[in-house]
């Protein structure tokens, strides 16, 4: 069942309605059965994205805030492919905590796509900020391929994402909700900065950046070259929405990046802070609580995150909220539907 979502509307930052400070994790509950009984874990590590993207220097704020505000808990960033494993990190207890797109967390805990047969669950002690759908070609190429809707990407030289992202991830569940076979297209597996130099040497026709918007690597690649979004039409959107994965309609205004000049309608996706069942609960409260106690540390290194970061925005969790998180959100007056409660 579909689970309602905020408006991506800006939320007020005065809605915010801070703890008092957060106190350390205490150790008991090791041997509690259930969500939520697992150790402490006094050496974290945050499951991110690659360096140039926007989940690494989130994970690293966040890194600080736990080392500064904690005590006797550290935690260092780790740079990887993204979502998808990020999650199989997570499940190995390779890492810890895991900024993922929701669409692949909700695709993990229902054993689909890339986790088909092998689900994983994991839990949400944050949702963070919607990653947007841009499909990414240079004016040149638009006018010679008529990109007009999205679909007219059949038949082209297409980067669906670099192998085992959140960038793969959305860009495969979109194709098949638009009745696109991977076989329509000259799929490659790019990741961002290969994507901007494939275009620019002619290697590519379009390629996908499921990201924050304002994202750098088109930012820069507007600025050397004239880049045009293929937008997603209506029918096209409706489709996406309608169809699985909780995405939501968004519109790219225009001015967002060099010599995009008209608004561009596609779908987006939240992001989500999440860890596995095992996570102890005092220490998911003690890390949530902190977060937010400090969360200009993360505004300071993505400021467009601004107006979703705040605890009402943990209503458009792609999966049920911590044990831990979820203490933390109703003492802000959160209201938690039953179908997000562990």
């Amino acid at each position: 069942m579909r689970r309602p979502t905020l408006s991506l509307a800006a939320i007020p930052l005065s809605t915010l309605l801070l703890t008092s400070c957060a106190q350390p994790a205490e150790t008991g509950g090791g041997e509690e059965a259930g969500v939520g009984g697992g150790p402490v874990q006094n050496q974290l590590s945050i499951v991110t994205g690659g360096t140039a993207g926007v989940y690494y220097p989130i994970g690293g704020a966040l890194s600080g805030i736990i080392g500064d505000h904690l005590e006797g808990q550290t935690a260092s960033v780790e740079s990887t492919g993204a979502s998808v494993e990020n999650i199989r990190l997570l499940d190995s207890g390779s890492g810890h905590l895991g900024i993922v797109q929701g669409d692949a967390a909700d695709q993990a805990a229902t054993g689909m796509a890339d986790f088909e047969g092998a689900p994983v669950q994991t839990y949400s002690l944050a949702v963070l900020y919607p990653n947007v759908f841009h499909a990414v070609t240079l004016d040149s190429i638009a006018r010679d391929q008529g990109f007009e809707c999205f679909s007219d990407v059949v038949g082209t030289r297409y980067s669906i994402g670099d192998v085992g992202s959140g960038n793969e991830a959305t860009t495969r569940q979109v194709f098949e909700s638009l009745g696109i076979a991977e076989t329509d297209v000259e799929a490659d597996q790019l990741g961002y900065a290969e994507t901007a130099s494939a275009l620019k040497n002619n290697q590519l026709d379009a390629g996908s950046w499921v990201v924050g918007e304002g994202h750098a690597g088109i930012t820069e690649l507007g600025t050397t070259d004239d880049v045009h979004l293929i937008p997603m039409c209506d029918e096209e959107r409706s489709a996406v929405v309608d169809g699985y994965g909780g995405y939501t309609e968004h519109v790219i205004e225009a001015g967002t990046y060099p010599g995009v000049d008209e608004d561009v309608p596609t779908i987006a996706v939240w992001n989500a802070l999440v860890v596995t069942g095992g996570f102890n609960e005092d220490q998911a409260y003690d890390i949530t609580s902190a977060m937010f106690e400090h969360i200009d540390q993360v505004v300071d290194v993505y400021a467009p995150g601004e107006e979703y970061l705040v605890p009402e925005t943990i209503l458009n969790s792609p999966v049920p909220v911590h044990p831990g998180a979820l203490r933390f959100y109703e003492e802000q007056g959160v209201e938690i539907p039953e179908d997000l409660r562990s």
